[in-house]
């Protein structure tokens, strides 16, 4: 009992391909009756024939890997395909940091925490690699400050 042309007609009306559509096999003698594109059409209001849904293709194993990479798994040395400067450039890093430290020196300037000689003293350091980090940089600043509040206080110590 053949139902390829069933399945033919079924997917022209349905609109897909000839694998999304199931026949119902306990009603084979009725949709082998059905010749034309009317009954096909009465048999799918009735539910005998029916368009599949699209298969799922999960993402559920893939959020599994990600959380567990997020929490250092699976990236060790057998699992890196690029040299330590591929995978992230020294330049790149070079860069934020640089970017993090004159916008900081940037921004005491604006607010007048810091003078322009002061600034152009940590803006020159910074550049020869003198400060690590943001924190460092800030200690900086405030050491320097300080030295010169101690040096303004003896300076007018000494004239009076």
């Amino acid at each position: 009992m053949s139902m390829t042309l069933q399945k033919r007609l079924a997917a022209e009306i349905k609109k897909c391909g000839r694998g999304r559509i199931w026949l119902d096999p306990n009603e084979a003698n009725e949709i082998s009756m059905a010749n034309s594109r009317f009954n096909i059409r009465k048999l799918i209001k009735d539910g005998l024939i029916i368009r599949k849904a699209v298969k799922m293709h999960s993402r559920s194993r893939v959020r599994k890997n990600l959380e567990a990479k997020r929490k250092g798994r699976h990236t060790g040395i057998g699992k890196r395909r690029g040299t330590r400067e591929a995978r992230m450039p020294t330049k790149v890093l070079w860069m934020r940091r640089q970017r993090v430290l004159r916008r900081l020196l940037r921004k005491y300037r604006q607010q007048k925490k810091i003078d322009k000689h002061i600034y152009h003293y940590f803006y020159r350091h910074a550049k020869g690699n003198a400060y690590k980090n943001k924190r460092v940089l800030v200690e900086a600043i405030h050491k320097m400050k300080a030295e010169k509040m101690k040096a303004k206080a003896l300076a007018e110590q000494q004239e009076a």
